[in-house]
């Protein structure tokens, strides 16, 4: 009779090969190396989409969801805007900076949306929002394409940029976590890198 072999292969962690914890924040070379600086067609979407990441400050799963009735009033494009966070439930207030106004109004001229359309559509029909996913994508293609490690950032390093860049400036953690709409003992972690 034979006798079965019980010699069990190594478990591979998870993580092995990939970098894990926080990634950095980009900084102000990098946000205008945007490689999308005279959007046409296709690609004005993911220039709205990366200004309106910078500008909000949310996480994936609240930028995806974001309706053009939560960044207009009738025909104007809000200078500031405020939505309830998923995770939180609470109500944050953004700004949108005029480079943002100006191509979610490109994005909307060469799209035929309504105020209750969300802003950033799937191009798949089984969703009708840009997925979480899709979104990673987006942003993993464009930090390849300005020549950093896509392993290396992420998409919440668009969420930590802004709040990053006025730390830099200001040294001021309470606007980081106004900013951020975050409690005070997580504001060290957030900015890290900064």
């Amino acid at each position: 009779m034979e006798k079965l072999s019980c010699v069990s292969q190594p478990k591979i962690p998870w993580n092995k090969g990939k970098i894990v914890g926080q990634k950095p924040a980009f900084k102000l070379k990098e946000v205008w190396a945007n490689s999308y600086p005279t959007p046409d067609g296709k690609k004005i979407k993911e220039f709205t989409l990366f200004n309106m990441a910078i500008d909000s400050k949310f996480s994936g799963c609240d930028l995806v969801k974001l309706r053009i009735s939560d960044v207009m009033h009738g025909t104007q494009i809000l200078k500031r805007a405020i939505i309830i966070q998923q995770k939180t439930k609470k109500p944050v207030q953004f700004e949108i900076t005029e480079q943002t106004r100006n191509s979610i109004r490109d994005m909307l001229d060469e799209m035929n949306l309504d105020g209750q359309d969300y802003l950033f559509r799937s191009s798949f029909k089984q969703s009708k929002h840009l997925s979480t996913r899709q979104y990673a994508l987006i942003v993993k293609k464009w930090i390849s394409s300005i020549g950093l490690e896509p392993m290396e950032y992420g998409t919440h390093s668009l969420r930590r940029t802004k709040p990053s860049l006025i730390y830099r400036k200001t040294k001021n953690l309470r606007v980081v976590q106004l900013l951020l709409g975050i409690p005070n003992w997580k504001v060290q972690s957030a900015i890290s890198g900064a």
